[in-house]
């Protein structure tokens, strides 16, 4: 059981593109530094902490404990190296603290799979993408916060709909919300003049619409989801370079 509780891994596969996509696309706009690279694994260990923390508040056991405090050991290290070179990343991680307790709270009453906790875990990794601009220009710009919204735009549309997919398949309101959510977006993008934008978003609302209803495996809507979010990081860096 020792080994077992060595490394543990999250079960929400999907998480990781909320952990790679906005940081990147932050480090690629503000200007790629090396001080990139602890700070990725910094964030990195510190999501892979956060699971068996919380997984420890969800069961009150003690022995998820250990693993956390490994991946914690690793975040520190890089985030000493981050913290070294940008004393202000601090700030960011203050900014974070919120969205963490709102997942704390959700994990303490059983419920993670809550709208409001997958909407508080995308702010947090939304604010990481900030942080990854701030490294590489030294400051906060408009296509800083641009990013960040059209990064948290895209997978709370991929939250709607995952859920009108799997959890919520037989809920009529969740696909009238996924199905307005997507309609709205396209004709907001359209309204405050970002028409290059909508083509980030368009396989977002094709998949949301075309394929409800469908039973598709949940690998295979994984690996769509992938597919999506490789093809909204692309659009993404096009857009923006």
């Amino acid at each position: 059981m020792a080994n077992k509780s060595k490394w543990v891994m999250p079960k929400q596969h999907g998480a990781w593109a909320m952990l790679i996509i906005p940081f990147w696309l932050g480090a690629y706009a503000g200007g790629l530094s090396w001080v990139h690279v602890p700070l990725f694994i910094a964030w990195t260990a510190l999501y892979l902490a956060t699971y068996p923390l919380l997984m420890a508040v969800k069961t009150k056991r003690k022995e998820p404990y250990a693993p956390a405090a490994r991946y914690g050991a690793i975040a520190a290290a890089g985030l000493a190296v981050s913290l070294w070179q940008q004393p202000a990343l601090l700030y960011f991680g203050i900014a974070m603290v919120p969205f963490f307790l709102v997942n704390t709270y959700y994990s303490k009453k059983k419920n993670e799979r809550a709208f409001w906790n997958d909407v508080a875990a995308i702010a947090a990794f939304c604010i990481g993408g900030l942080a990854a601009f701030y490294v590489g220009r030294g400051a906060l710009a408009i296509e800083a916060f641009e990013l960040a919204l059209f990064s948290f735009l895209f997978f709370l549309g991929s939250t709607f709909y995952v859920k009108t997919m799997i959890r919520e398949k037989k809920n009529a309101r969740y696909k009238w919300l996924s199905w307005g959510y997507h309609a709205l977006l396209i004709v907001g993008l359209i309204a405050i003049g970002e028409p290059f934008a909508v083509l980030a978003y368009a396989p977002s609302v094709i998949r949301a619409v075309y394929l409800y209803g469908k039973p598709l495996p949940i690998m295979k809507l994984g690996i769509l989801e992938i597919a999506n979010a490789a093809y909204f990081f692309i659009a993404m860096i096009v857009l923006y370079s």
